[in-house]
Protein backbone atom coordinates (compact mmCIF):
# COMPACT_ATOMS: atom_id res chain seq x y z
CA UNK A 1 0.00 0.00 0.00
CA UNK A 2 1.56 3.29 -1.06
CA UNK A 3 2.00 5.85 2.11
CA UNK A 4 0.97 9.42 1.81
CA UNK A 5 4.32 10.24 0.25
CA UNK A 6 4.43 8.05 -2.84
CA UNK A 7 0.89 9.29 -3.07
CA UNK A 8 2.37 12.59 -3.79
CA UNK A 9 5.04 12.00 -5.65
CA UNK A 10 7.81 12.12 -3.30
CA UNK A 11 9.20 8.38 -3.87
CA UNK A 12 13.20 7.88 -2.85
CA UNK A 13 13.54 8.08 -6.63
CA UNK A 14 12.81 11.46 -6.94
CA UNK A 15 16.14 13.70 -6.90
CA UNK A 16 16.80 15.87 -3.76
CA UNK A 17 16.67 19.63 -4.34
CA UNK A 18 20.34 20.54 -6.29
CA UNK A 19 21.41 22.60 -3.22
CA UNK A 20 20.98 19.31 -0.92
CA UNK A 21 23.13 17.35 -4.14
CA UNK A 22 25.88 20.08 -4.06
CA UNK A 23 26.42 20.23 -0.26
CA UNK A 24 30.01 19.99 0.71
CA UNK A 25 30.95 16.77 1.96
CA UNK A 26 34.47 18.45 3.33
CA UNK A 27 35.42 21.74 4.82
CA UNK A 28 37.49 22.66 1.33
CA UNK A 29 34.12 22.46 -0.25
CA UNK A 30 33.03 25.18 1.30
CA UNK A 31 33.01 28.67 -0.77
CA UNK A 32 33.23 32.35 0.17
CA UNK A 33 34.78 31.46 3.89
CA UNK A 34 38.41 31.52 3.63
CA UNK A 35 38.66 33.83 6.59
CA UNK A 36 37.71 30.64 8.87
CA UNK A 37 38.60 27.47 6.86
CA UNK A 38 41.34 28.72 5.27
CA UNK A 39 44.98 27.10 6.11
CA UNK A 40 45.12 29.78 8.76
CA UNK A 41 41.60 30.02 9.89
CA UNK A 42 40.24 29.22 13.45
CA UNK A 43 38.14 26.67 12.88
CA UNK A 44 40.02 25.08 10.43
CA UNK A 45 42.62 24.66 12.92
CA UNK A 46 39.92 23.16 15.06
CA UNK A 47 38.80 20.67 12.82
CA UNK A 48 43.05 19.56 12.38
CA UNK A 49 43.66 19.68 16.11
CA UNK A 50 40.26 17.62 16.54
CA UNK A 51 39.77 19.90 19.51
CA UNK A 52 36.35 21.93 19.40
CA UNK A 53 35.62 25.07 21.45
CA UNK A 54 31.56 25.91 21.55
CA UNK A 55 31.12 28.80 18.74
CA UNK A 56 28.35 30.96 17.51
CA UNK A 57 28.05 31.24 13.79
CA UNK A 58 26.59 34.64 12.94
CA UNK A 59 25.99 35.53 9.28
CA UNK A 60 23.20 36.03 6.50
CA UNK A 61 21.18 33.37 5.46
CA UNK A 62 23.09 31.16 2.80
CA UNK A 63 26.33 31.52 3.61
CA UNK A 64 26.91 27.90 5.09
CA UNK A 65 26.89 27.71 8.84
CA UNK A 66 24.92 24.73 8.89
CA UNK A 67 27.11 22.89 6.73
CA UNK A 68 30.11 23.94 8.49
CA UNK A 69 28.82 22.66 11.80
CA UNK A 70 28.45 19.41 10.07
CA UNK A 71 31.54 19.42 8.66
CA UNK A 72 33.35 20.28 11.62
CA UNK A 73 31.82 17.96 13.59
CA UNK A 74 32.58 14.72 10.77
CA UNK A 75 36.01 16.44 10.73
CA UNK A 76 37.16 16.44 14.55
CA UNK A 77 35.62 12.96 14.79
CA UNK A 78 32.19 14.24 16.95
CA UNK A 79 28.71 13.09 16.96
CA UNK A 80 27.01 15.82 15.16
CA UNK A 81 23.74 16.02 16.96
CA UNK A 82 21.10 18.90 15.79
CA UNK A 83 17.97 21.20 17.19
CA UNK A 84 16.25 23.80 15.60
CA UNK A 85 15.41 26.93 18.26
CA UNK A 86 12.12 27.19 15.97
CA UNK A 87 10.83 24.22 16.71
CA UNK A 88 12.65 22.76 20.31
CA UNK A 89 11.44 23.14 23.62
CA UNK A 90 12.84 22.80 27.04
CA UNK A 91 12.12 19.27 26.72
CA UNK A 92 14.12 18.60 23.57
CA UNK A 93 17.17 19.89 25.51
CA UNK A 94 17.09 17.88 28.29
CA UNK A 95 16.80 14.93 25.87
CA UNK A 96 19.89 16.70 23.90
CA UNK A 97 22.09 17.29 27.13
CA UNK A 98 21.13 13.15 28.48
CA UNK A 99 21.80 12.05 25.14
CA UNK A 100 25.43 13.39 25.49
CA UNK A 101 25.83 12.49 28.42
CA UNK A 102 25.60 8.92 27.98
CA UNK A 103 27.93 9.48 24.62
CA UNK A 104 30.40 11.13 26.79
CA UNK A 105 30.31 8.30 29.22
CA UNK A 106 31.21 5.86 26.92
CA UNK A 107 33.89 7.99 25.09
CA UNK A 108 31.98 10.25 22.50
CA UNK A 109 32.36 14.06 22.50
CA UNK A 110 29.14 15.46 21.38
CA UNK A 111 28.43 18.09 18.57
CA UNK A 112 25.25 20.32 19.71
CA UNK A 113 24.07 22.27 16.75
CA UNK A 114 21.36 24.51 17.71
CA UNK A 115 20.04 26.70 14.36
CA UNK A 116 18.34 29.82 15.07
CA UNK A 117 19.75 29.97 18.53
CA UNK A 118 18.76 33.67 19.05
CA UNK A 119 15.11 32.92 18.98
CA UNK A 120 15.78 31.21 22.60
CA UNK A 121 14.90 33.46 25.51
CA UNK A 122 17.42 34.15 28.03
CA UNK A 123 16.05 31.30 30.45
CA UNK A 124 16.94 28.92 27.66
CA UNK A 125 19.78 30.09 26.84
CA UNK A 126 21.08 29.98 30.36
CA UNK A 127 20.19 26.06 30.66
CA UNK A 128 23.30 25.67 28.26
CA UNK A 129 25.37 26.57 30.73
CA UNK A 130 26.25 23.76 33.03
CA UNK A 131 26.62 21.44 29.97
CA UNK A 132 28.57 23.74 28.20
CA UNK A 133 30.94 24.15 31.23
CA UNK A 134 31.82 20.81 32.14
CA UNK A 135 32.25 19.15 28.23
CA UNK A 136 28.77 17.45 28.04
CA UNK A 137 28.25 19.40 24.75
CA UNK A 138 30.25 21.39 21.76
CA UNK A 139 27.72 24.12 21.34
CA UNK A 140 27.95 25.52 17.49
CA UNK A 141 24.87 27.61 17.37
CA UNK A 142 24.01 29.45 14.63
CA UNK A 143 22.10 33.27 13.73
CA UNK A 144 21.26 35.58 11.22
CA UNK A 145 20.85 38.21 14.24
CA UNK A 146 23.40 40.45 15.91
CA UNK A 147 24.81 38.05 19.03
CA UNK A 148 25.59 41.53 20.96
CA UNK A 149 22.13 41.77 21.28
CA UNK A 150 19.86 38.84 21.26
CA UNK A 151 22.18 36.36 23.39
CA UNK A 152 23.07 36.75 27.08
CA UNK A 153 26.08 37.58 27.90
CA UNK A 154 26.94 34.34 30.23
CA UNK A 155 26.36 32.50 26.92
CA UNK A 156 28.53 34.32 24.62
CA UNK A 157 31.38 34.81 27.42
CA UNK A 158 31.81 30.78 26.73
CA UNK A 159 31.66 30.71 22.86
CA UNK A 160 33.89 32.52 20.07
CA UNK A 161 31.65 34.24 18.04
CA UNK A 162 32.82 33.54 14.50
CA UNK A 163 31.30 36.22 11.54
CA UNK A 164 30.26 34.24 8.07
CA UNK A 165 30.42 36.70 5.27
CA UNK A 166 27.74 37.21 2.59
CA UNK A 167 29.10 35.44 -0.67
CA UNK A 168 30.92 37.29 -3.14
CA UNK A 169 30.47 37.21 -6.93
CA UNK A 170 33.30 34.90 -7.03
CA UNK A 171 32.03 32.24 -4.71
CA UNK A 172 28.78 32.41 -6.15
CA UNK A 173 30.20 32.06 -9.77
CA UNK A 174 31.69 28.79 -7.60
CA UNK A 175 28.79 27.35 -7.02
CA UNK A 176 27.00 27.51 -10.32
CA UNK A 177 30.08 26.06 -12.04
CA UNK A 178 28.86 23.23 -9.33
CA UNK A 179 25.46 23.06 -10.33
CA UNK A 180 26.41 22.67 -13.75
CA UNK A 181 28.64 20.19 -13.66
CA UNK A 182 26.08 18.50 -11.48
CA UNK A 183 23.95 18.74 -14.30
CA UNK A 184 25.86 18.03 -16.97
CA UNK A 185 24.76 21.68 -18.86
CA UNK A 186 25.15 25.47 -18.54
CA UNK A 187 22.81 27.30 -17.48
CA UNK A 188 20.62 28.54 -20.60
CA UNK A 189 21.37 32.40 -19.69
CA UNK A 190 22.81 34.70 -21.86
CA UNK A 191 26.06 36.48 -19.88
CA UNK A 192 23.95 39.59 -18.90
CA UNK A 193 21.42 37.45 -17.51
CA UNK A 194 23.81 35.36 -15.81
CA UNK A 195 25.21 38.20 -14.13
CA UNK A 196 21.88 39.41 -12.91
CA UNK A 197 20.74 35.51 -11.36
CA UNK A 198 24.26 35.96 -9.56
CA UNK A 199 22.94 39.92 -8.44
CA UNK A 200 19.51 37.77 -7.70
CA UNK A 201 21.07 35.95 -5.01
CA UNK A 202 21.80 38.68 -2.97
CA UNK A 203 24.84 36.69 -1.18
CA UNK A 204 22.51 33.86 -0.81
CA UNK A 205 24.52 30.44 -2.30
CA UNK A 206 21.12 28.47 -1.02
CA UNK A 207 18.97 30.70 -2.54
CA UNK A 208 21.15 30.95 -5.81
CA UNK A 209 20.83 27.18 -6.65
CA UNK A 210 17.64 27.06 -5.71
CA UNK A 211 17.01 29.70 -9.01
CA UNK A 212 19.66 27.56 -10.83
CA UNK A 213 17.66 24.66 -10.73
CA UNK A 214 14.40 26.28 -11.98
CA UNK A 215 15.81 27.21 -14.48
CA UNK A 216 17.49 23.53 -15.41
CA UNK A 217 14.16 22.44 -14.88
CA UNK A 218 12.49 24.69 -17.48
CA UNK A 219 14.83 23.69 -20.16
CA UNK A 220 14.72 26.73 -22.59
CA UNK A 221 15.88 25.77 -25.63
CA UNK A 222 17.97 29.04 -26.62
CA UNK A 223 19.51 31.28 -23.65
CA UNK A 224 17.54 33.25 -21.78
CA UNK A 225 18.04 37.46 -22.01
CA UNK A 226 17.82 39.38 -18.80
CA UNK A 227 14.09 40.57 -19.60
CA UNK A 228 13.31 36.96 -20.02
CA UNK A 229 15.32 35.89 -16.82
CA UNK A 230 12.95 38.36 -14.58
CA UNK A 231 9.58 37.32 -15.86
CA UNK A 232 10.60 33.38 -14.78
CA UNK A 233 12.26 34.54 -11.52
CA UNK A 234 10.35 37.24 -9.10
CA UNK A 235 13.55 39.25 -7.42
CA UNK A 236 12.75 39.15 -3.38
CA UNK A 237 13.10 41.70 -1.32
CA UNK A 238 16.33 43.18 0.15
CA UNK A 239 17.28 41.58 3.57
CA UNK A 240 15.97 43.88 5.78
CA UNK A 241 14.35 43.67 9.27
CA UNK A 242 12.53 46.82 10.45
CA UNK A 243 12.95 45.92 14.12
CA UNK A 244 16.55 44.46 14.19
CA UNK A 245 20.02 44.97 13.29
CA UNK A 246 19.51 45.77 9.90
CA UNK A 247 17.45 48.70 10.44
CA UNK A 248 19.70 50.60 12.73
CA UNK A 249 22.97 49.62 10.51
CA UNK A 250 21.26 51.40 7.38
CA UNK A 251 20.40 54.22 8.95
CA UNK A 252 23.50 54.92 10.88
CA UNK A 253 24.86 54.28 7.18
CA UNK A 254 23.03 57.15 6.00
CA UNK A 255 23.61 59.13 9.10
CA UNK A 256 26.95 58.93 8.56
CA UNK A 257 27.02 59.57 4.92
CA UNK A 258 25.32 62.76 5.19
CA UNK A 259 28.15 63.62 8.45
CA UNK A 260 30.97 62.45 5.45
CA UNK A 261 29.26 64.26 3.01
CA UNK A 262 28.79 62.05 0.44
CA UNK A 263 25.44 62.76 -1.11
CA UNK A 264 26.03 59.90 -3.44
CA UNK A 265 26.39 56.97 -0.67
CA UNK A 266 23.45 58.95 1.41
CA UNK A 267 21.00 58.49 -1.21
CA UNK A 268 21.92 54.89 -2.01
CA UNK A 269 21.05 54.22 1.74
CA UNK A 270 18.21 56.12 1.23
CA UNK A 271 16.76 53.91 -0.95
CA UNK A 272 18.08 50.71 0.26
CA UNK A 273 15.78 51.28 3.31
CA UNK A 274 12.59 52.39 0.97
CA UNK A 275 12.84 49.20 -0.99
CA UNK A 276 13.51 47.48 2.15
CA UNK A 277 9.99 48.74 3.77
CA UNK A 278 11.15 51.32 6.00
CA UNK A 279 8.50 53.59 7.16
CA UNK A 280 9.54 56.91 5.37
CA UNK A 281 8.87 59.03 8.51
CA UNK A 282 11.25 56.80 10.56
CA UNK A 283 13.72 58.54 8.08
CA UNK A 284 12.56 61.37 7.78
CA UNK A 285 13.10 62.14 11.68
CA UNK A 286 16.41 60.82 11.23
CA UNK A 287 17.28 63.41 8.73
CA UNK A 288 15.81 66.29 11.13
CA UNK A 289 18.33 65.02 13.69
CA UNK A 290 21.18 65.00 11.67
CA UNK A 291 20.60 68.15 10.59
CA UNK A 292 19.92 69.29 13.92
CA UNK A 293 23.38 67.42 14.64
CA UNK A 294 25.67 67.82 12.43
CA UNK A 295 25.07 70.85 9.82
CA UNK A 296 23.75 73.24 13.36
CA UNK A 297 24.69 76.79 12.82
CA UNK A 298 26.83 75.95 9.92
CA UNK A 299 23.87 76.15 7.37
CA UNK A 300 20.66 76.84 9.77
CA UNK A 301 18.11 76.69 6.98
CA UNK A 302 18.90 72.84 7.24
CA UNK A 303 16.79 72.01 9.94
CA UNK A 304 14.07 74.45 8.52
CA UNK A 305 14.24 72.22 4.97
CA UNK A 306 13.74 68.88 7.31
CA UNK A 307 10.86 69.58 8.45
CA UNK A 308 9.86 70.72 5.60
CA UNK A 309 10.63 67.43 3.69
CA UNK A 310 8.72 65.59 6.54
CA UNK A 311 5.64 67.67 5.76
CA UNK A 312 5.78 66.99 1.76
CA UNK A 313 6.09 63.45 2.55
CA UNK A 314 3.06 63.43 5.00
CA UNK A 315 1.53 65.55 2.55
CA UNK A 316 1.58 63.50 -0.51
CA UNK A 317 2.88 59.92 0.80
CA UNK A 318 4.83 57.32 -1.03
CA UNK A 319 5.99 57.82 -3.66
CA UNK A 320 5.96 61.22 -4.73
CA UNK A 321 6.77 62.46 -1.22
CA UNK A 322 9.92 60.08 -1.16
CA UNK A 323 11.43 62.67 -3.79
CA UNK A 324 11.59 65.15 -1.33
CA UNK A 325 13.20 63.11 1.15
CA UNK A 326 16.24 62.55 -1.59
CA UNK A 327 16.28 66.14 -2.42
CA UNK A 328 16.83 66.51 1.79
CA UNK A 329 19.35 64.07 1.80
CA UNK A 330 21.64 65.82 -0.98
CA UNK A 331 20.82 69.27 0.72
CA UNK A 332 21.97 67.84 4.21
CA UNK A 333 25.44 66.17 1.99
CA UNK A 334 26.44 68.59 1.14
CA UNK A 335 25.72 71.36 3.29
CA UNK A 336 28.54 72.86 5.72
CA UNK A 337 28.87 71.17 8.90
CA UNK A 338 29.17 71.65 12.29
CA UNK A 339 28.44 69.94 15.50
CA UNK A 340 29.14 72.76 17.83
CA UNK A 341 26.02 73.67 18.73
CA UNK A 342 25.19 69.80 19.40
CA UNK A 343 28.79 69.44 21.48
CA UNK A 344 27.97 73.32 23.29
CA UNK A 345 24.78 71.62 24.23
CA UNK A 346 25.82 68.66 25.75
CA UNK A 347 28.65 70.56 27.69
CA UNK A 348 25.86 72.97 29.37
CA UNK A 349 24.48 70.15 30.56
CA UNK A 350 27.22 68.94 32.27
CA UNK A 351 27.57 72.22 33.78
CA UNK A 352 23.65 72.48 35.00
CA UNK A 353 24.41 69.14 36.93
CA UNK A 354 27.59 70.21 38.44
CA UNK A 355 25.90 73.83 39.44
CA UNK A 356 23.06 72.44 40.98
CA UNK A 357 20.54 75.33 41.67
CA UNK A 358 22.88 78.73 41.41
CA UNK A 359 19.95 81.53 40.90
CA UNK A 360 20.85 83.78 38.08
CA UNK A 361 22.54 86.82 39.05
CA UNK A 362 20.70 89.71 40.85
CA UNK A 363 20.94 92.75 37.78
CA UNK A 364 19.33 90.38 35.70
CA UNK A 365 16.38 89.65 37.83
CA UNK A 366 12.83 91.24 37.66
CA UNK A 367 11.50 93.24 40.12
CA UNK A 368 8.04 93.66 40.53
CA UNK A 369 7.62 94.37 44.10
CA UNK A 370 8.98 96.80 46.49
CA UNK A 371 10.84 94.05 48.58
CA UNK A 372 12.18 92.69 45.34
CA UNK A 373 13.82 95.80 44.70
CA UNK A 374 15.02 96.74 48.05
CA UNK A 375 16.89 93.21 47.99
CA UNK A 376 19.06 94.87 45.18
CA UNK A 377 16.88 92.77 42.55
CA UNK A 378 17.84 94.15 38.52
CA UNK A 379 19.80 96.80 40.31
CA UNK A 380 22.70 97.57 37.53
CA UNK A 381 21.18 95.97 34.76
CA UNK A 382 21.74 97.49 31.42
CA UNK A 383 19.45 97.34 28.62
CA UNK A 384 21.39 96.02 26.03
CA UNK A 385 19.83 98.03 22.94
CA UNK A 386 20.68 101.32 24.79
CA UNK A 387 24.29 100.38 24.96
CA UNK A 388 27.31 100.89 22.41
CA UNK A 389 26.59 98.95 19.42
CA UNK A 390 23.50 97.28 21.78
CA UNK A 391 25.86 94.75 23.27
CA UNK A 392 26.72 95.48 27.40
CA UNK A 393 28.80 92.49 27.79
CA UNK A 394 27.18 91.84 31.27
CA UNK A 395 27.70 89.09 33.17
CA UNK A 396 24.85 86.46 32.72
CA UNK A 397 26.01 83.48 34.71
CA UNK A 398 25.26 82.94 38.10
CA UNK A 399 27.23 84.63 40.86
CA UNK A 400 29.94 82.24 42.10
CA UNK A 401 30.29 80.66 38.45
CA UNK A 402 32.83 81.25 36.16
CA UNK A 403 31.98 82.27 33.30
CA UNK A 404 32.07 79.30 30.71
CA UNK A 405 32.38 78.68 27.18
CA UNK A 406 30.32 76.28 25.47
CA UNK A 407 29.74 77.34 22.27
CA UNK A 408 32.65 77.41 19.30
CA UNK A 409 31.79 77.92 16.25
CA UNK A 410 33.68 75.47 13.36
CA UNK A 411 33.73 78.82 10.92
CA UNK A 412 31.94 76.61 8.31
CA UNK A 413 29.16 78.59 6.52
CA UNK A 414 27.00 80.67 8.39
CA UNK A 415 29.15 80.21 11.32
CA UNK A 416 31.75 81.89 10.12
CA UNK A 417 29.66 85.14 10.47
CA UNK A 418 28.78 83.83 14.08
CA UNK A 419 32.09 83.26 14.95
CA UNK A 420 32.94 86.99 14.21
CA UNK A 421 30.34 88.16 15.93
CA UNK A 422 31.23 86.06 18.89
CA UNK A 423 34.81 87.08 19.03
CA UNK A 424 34.32 90.68 18.73
CA UNK A 425 31.77 90.41 21.67
CA UNK A 426 34.16 88.53 23.60
CA UNK A 427 37.13 91.26 22.82
CA UNK A 428 34.59 93.98 24.42
CA UNK A 429 33.69 92.21 27.55
CA UNK A 430 37.60 92.10 27.86
CA UNK A 431 37.29 96.04 27.52
CA UNK A 432 34.67 96.78 29.76
CA UNK A 433 36.40 93.65 32.40
CA UNK A 434 33.09 91.65 32.44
Amino acid sequence: MADLFEAAGLTPQQPSPLADRLRPQKLDEVVGQDHLLGPEGPIRRMAEARRLSSMILWGPPGTGKTTIARLLAKEAGYEFQQLSAVFSGVADLKKAFEQARARRLAGQATLLFVDEIHRFNRAQQDGFLPFVEEGIVTLVGATTENPSFELNGALLSRCQVYVLKRLDEEALEALLAKAEAQEGRALPLEPEARADLVALADGDGRYLLTLSETLFNIASAKPLTTMELGQILQKRSPAYDKDREEHYNLVSALHKSIRGSDPDAALYWLVRMLQGGEDPLFIARRLIRAAAEDIGEADPMSLVLANAAKDTYDFLGSPEGEIALAQLVVHLAAAPKSNAVYKAFGQAMKAAKETGSLMPPSHILNAPTRLMKDLGYGKGYAYDHDAPEGFSGQNYFPDGMARRRFYEPRGEGNEARIKERLERWAAIRRERGE
